[in-house]
């Protein structure tokens, strides 16, 4: 490939990764990938036209106020962010002129909330780009599927000549927390998209490999629950105080003996409990953060309602009231046998690529399966791949990609993919 493509990515994805920011907060990430793609130009979809609010989950109003005020800090317009009509996520439509398909590549653009190790080996320390906000990085790779985005929107203007039909680039927020992938589904923007392809990094894959995925994840729900009791003086008067935080004790003990399911695999996590207001005080709040999944969505949906009984249950035992809020969701993965079979030979096409895996059973969860649902549903057609690095593991301090060798890994499976199935 065209080692100018390599270099422009690596640069993005070295920016990009110094000043993460998590689900719909990526106010300076976007700026960074639309002011791009205007350069190159596209026509770009942003705000309510590419985000349908009316499926947004898990989006704190705070937090995005702060983001806005700290893109501002950092040389974002107002113009700008008065487009995004508060809402990070666009995408990009190059209309070639000729008919032909309409394709489109999905690209998540949030980081984890995670501190970057500070181990001077570890290669964004090395090559001076660590992240500079404390408690974020960029530890899952989303910082290179946003940044091969932008490398395959280059091509795509190098080789408009020899193009056919509508190419769109969708990059996606808030894909960590499941939350970004159905708003941008329910925004129209998918409903003309005859192929959809989605990628990850990793995930166990490694550098110079490809993994094709024809089903996998798991469908799941991100629930918050808030117990309400009343205060009283623990010494005093306890009788006249309500527990929240005994409510919740109790529910996560029960939730973690949920019955299995024959139907198939089941998840649950109780990743967060913060209670309570003082040492001699009858606990008033209670809040937890847990997740549900399931190898079906009526698997994970058995696992919903079966939490939500729970939490109603323990409120009314112990006389507190409850909140339950689903802030996040994903469906299991399908894709079309004959997009997968041309993905695998797009990668034993590619020379650089040593291992190609045709049928990895990958587990977790993605919202990009929202993305390619939408297109399936009209009868439009989806493919998966996994591109490879030499990760210690997602979600953690040490994640590093080698960017220079595993973004074009991706860009090649990409753009080939178009000399394919859009070529004049």
């Amino acid at each position: 490939m065209n080692e100018q493509y390599t270099q422009e990515m690596v640069q993005f994805r070295r920016t990009i990764h110094k000043r993460p920011e998590e689900g719909w907060t990526e106010f300076e990430t976007m700026n960074i990938v639309v002011k791009r793609l205007r350069e190159l130009g596209f026509d770009v979809v942003m705000g309510t036209k590419a985000i349908n609010p009316k499926f947004v989950m898990g989006r704190d109003p705070k937090l995005v106020e702060e983001a806005m005020q700290r893109a501002r800090e950092h040389g974002v317009s107002e113009e700008f962010l008065a487009e995004t009509e508060g809402y990070t996520g666009c995408v990009a439509v190059w209309n070639t002129g000729r008919p032909g398909p309409v394709t489109m590549f999905r690209h998540d653009m949030d980081c984890v909330l995670v501190q970057e190790t500070n181990d001077p080996k570890h290669e964004s320390n090395a090559g001076g780009y660590c992240s500079e906000r404390a408690g974020l990085m960029h530890a899952c790779g989303h910082d290179a599927h946003t940044s091969v985005g932008l490398g395959v929107a280059h091509w795509i203007v190098d080789h408009k000549d020899e193009l056919c039909g509508t190419i769109k680039l969708l990059f996606q927020p808030a894909e960590e927390g499941t939350r970004g992938g159905l708003p941008m589904s329910e925004s129209g923007l998918l409903d003309d998209v005859n192929y959809i392809i989605c990628c990850h990094i990793g995930s166990g894959i490694r550098l110079h490999e490809i993994g094709l995925c024809r089903q996998g994840f798991l469908a799941t729900s991100k629930i918050d629950i808030t117990f309400t009791g009343k205060a009283a003086h623990a010494g005093a008067n306890p009788e006249k105080g309500r527990s929240a935080l005994l409510a919740a004790c109790s529910t996560a003990t029960m939730l973690a003996g949920i019955p299995r399911n024959s139907q198939g695999d089941t998840r649950i996590s109780i990743g967060r409990l913060v209670a309570g207001e003082g040492r001699n005080v009858v606990p008033v709040h209670a809040k937890m953060q847990i997740e549900v999944r399931g190898q079906t969505e009526e698997v994970n949906q058995y696992m919903t309602d079966y939490v939500e009984r729970i939490v109603k249950g323990n409120a009314e035992a112990y006389d507190v009231q409850y909140q339950f809020e689903k802030v996040g969701a994903a469906t299991t993965l399908q894709t079309t046998p004959e997009v997968i079979e041309t993905l695998e030979t797009i990668a034993h096409e590619i020379p650089f690529i040593t291992k190609v895996y045709p049928d990895v059973k990958i587990s977790g969860s993605e919202d990009c399966t929202w993305l390619v649902r939408k297109v399936l549903s009209h009868g439009g057609k989806a493919g998966f791949f996994l591109f490879g690095c030499n990760e210690h593991g997602h979600h953690k301090g040490d994640f590093e990609i080698q960017d220079s060798e595993s973004m074009p890994e991706a860009f090649e499976m990409f753009t080939r993919f178009l000399e394919k199935t859009n070529k004049a």
